[in-house]
């Protein structure tokens, strides 16, 4: 962030620092194991965590303590981003409905062959389009509210106050730059997964600090690419369980919150009657979106903020930015 010290990579130039002060980057800053402390002093916590290397809980904690610090931003942002994403994408949908409900339904009786299988074409070819907008509206919602919640989380690391139009003017610059960025992280991933699964989890997890980097770090995507990759490198498991344990927390809180959603749209189309055209019923599809919102505005910011905390334990451990951390927070370093 441009007003905010203390975030800038160990490649970037720095100032020199006055005597007596602490080192900055790329002066032989103190190195941390994945599970060392720093060997003096108390912990300094202006924000929602300790400005030092972080065990698993305080990275999580730390996510949760950011979304109840900044309702309003945080959860206020999810909301109208999961509701725009998840209606129009409901609305997209919508109108293919009856097909694939005469598809699921057609007579073999009064149906020839290749009545049946031209139907069905035209049904899925509709449905599948109407599900890839969807898919764009959700990239696009999620690219803003994963950079959008970064720059919150920055702000909240150092306990310093922001509004919504403070965080958007930081932000603003980096929407572009992060699309990009996600369209080619996606890409990358995507292949890595058809040519075999292995390559593309490895691949996830040396690219998950994209996101934070570019924000926070202001630089560009190709140099955001390689902050992840180095950052990530000496800790590619410790950061792979720190990802899995958020995506099985996000999918577990996801479950609960749609679970009730999705059976009360089940009793209102008829689907515990075993009709198989319940699910592509409107009744059923409305309370689906309903349950899917309010999950959205829970999970997304959850798994957001812990990526930003992620990203922020990394670099005090490899690169010893606790202590820039501290003298951007006031505190003066220790």
């Amino acid at each position: 962030m441009s007003e905010t010290p203390g975030w800038s990579s160990p490649d970037q130039p720095q100032n020199q620092p006055p005597q007596n002060q602490p080192p900055q980057y790329g002066q032989q800053p103190p190195q941390y194991g994945y599970n060392q402390q720093p060997p003096t002093g108390p912990s300094i916590q202006p924000g929602v965590i300790p400005l030092r290397p972080l065990a698993v809980g305080e990275i999580i904690d730390g996510a949760i303590k950011t979304m109840r610090s900044h309702p309003k931003l945080i959860i206020g942002a999810a909301a109208v981003v999961a509701a725009v994403t998840q209606i129009l994408g409901l609305l997209v949908q919508l109108p293919f409905l009856d097909d694939l409900t005469a598809v699921v339904t057609l007579d073999p009786n009064t149906t020839t062959q290749q009545e049946a299988v031209d139907q069905a074409t035209g049904a899925l070819v509709g449905f599948l389009s109407g599900s890839l907008i969807t898919v764009v509206l959700l990239l696009f919602g999620t690219v803003f509210l994963s950079g959008f919640i970064t720059v919150v989380v920055g702000h909240a690391v150092l306990g310093k106050p922001v509004t919504f139009a403070q965080a958007w003017e930081e932000f603003k610059p980096r929407l572009l730059p992060l699309l990009g960025a996600t369209l080619l992280s996606g890409l990358v991933i995507t292949i890595g997964l058809v040519l075999c699964i292995i390559p593309g989890v490895w691949l996830w997890v040396m690219f998950a600090l994209v996101t934070p980097a570019l924000v926070l770090e202001r630089c560009g995507v190709g140099t955001a690419f390689g902050r992840s990759r180095k950052l990530v490198e000496g800790a590619w498991w410790r950061t792979f369980g720190i990802l899995l344990l958020t995506v099985i927390i996000g999918a577990v809180i996801g479950w609960i919150v749609s679970l009730p959603f999705e059976a009360i749209g089940l009793a209102v189309s008829g689907g515990f009657s075993n009709d198989p055209t319940a699910v592509l019923n409107a009744g059923y599809l409305v309370f689906v979106t309903i349950g899917a919102i309010i999950s959205s505005t829970i999970t997304l910011p959850f798994s957001s903020a812990v990526t930003v905390l992620l990203y922020v334990d990394r670099r005090m451990r490899s690169e010893g930015m606790d202590i820039e951390l501290q003298r951007a927070a006031g505190h003066g370093g220790i």
